[in-house]
């Protein structure tokens, strides 16, 4: 499989290339800076420099030709209400039409866990993300595509246990990186896994089966 990550230097971006390569598959991983590209590189991707603000949909059709799927797990990561809007926002929106403009129907998107820091001091630049990022899974349910919304809870850097919770509706929790990436490469490869939100948490299910139990269902 060809994946064309958008977000490939970031946390989960770069487990998942690793873990794609690992497999067999190959990995265009889309950054805008040289110490991204180098990320990209050294988890075993293509580095291909894009810009999800200045680039026209156009632009990121002709970089997503000929892959098979497209990942979208970029974000703003805290610069700014005007950045997460243009990136979590109308970013996604350019690379979905996009990915229809050059018929790479496979899309998945890393979202965010509606509870996501329920009970927490969530200022007005969080609740504008959980809002942009709200309307752009909206966006992408209405399109033709293949698409996948995946929902991670807390995000932890530690290492994964290779077991997760996953459904449309699991109670909100912690979920580790590693875990997240493994949970998105196996659904890549399980097909009939499309047009479907899942929620995403530590559990008890080893990634792999929880990704074939979701696509029998």
């Amino acid at each position: 499989m060809k994946v064309f990550q958008i977000g490939a230097a970031g946390g989960v971006g770069r487990r998942l290339t690793q873990l794609l390569i690992a497999r067999g598959d190959s990995v265009t991983g889309m950054h805008r800076g040289p110490a991204q590209g180098e990320t990209v590189r050294e988890a075993g991707g293509t580095p291909l420099i894009g810009d999800l603000i200045t680039d026209a949909v156009d632009d990121l059709a002709q970089k997503m030709h000929g892959h098979d799927a497209v990942v979208f797990s970029a974000g703003a990561h805290g610069t700014g209400m005007d950045k997460t809007t243009l990136i979590d926002g109308k970013g996604l929106q350019k690379a979905a039409d996009a990915a229809a403009l050059a018929e790479v129907t496979r899309f998945v998107l890393v979202s965010v866990f509606p509870d996501a820091l329920r009970g927490g001091e969530a200022g007005e630049g969080f609740e504008h993300y959980i809002k942009v990022k709200k309307s752009a899974d909206v966006y992408l349910t209405r399109t033709d595509l293949d698409w996948l919304i995946v929902r991670p809870g807390t995000l932890l850097d530690s290492p994964g246990s290779g077991r997760v919770t996953a459904g449309p509706a699991v109670e909100y929790g912690d979920v580790h990186r590693d875990d997240v990436a493994a949970f998105i490469d196996a659904a890549l490869h399980e097909p009939r896994l499309n047009r479907v939100i899942v929620e995403l948490t530590s559990g008890d299910t080893p990634v792999a089966d929880a990704a074939a139990q979701l696509a029998a269902a």
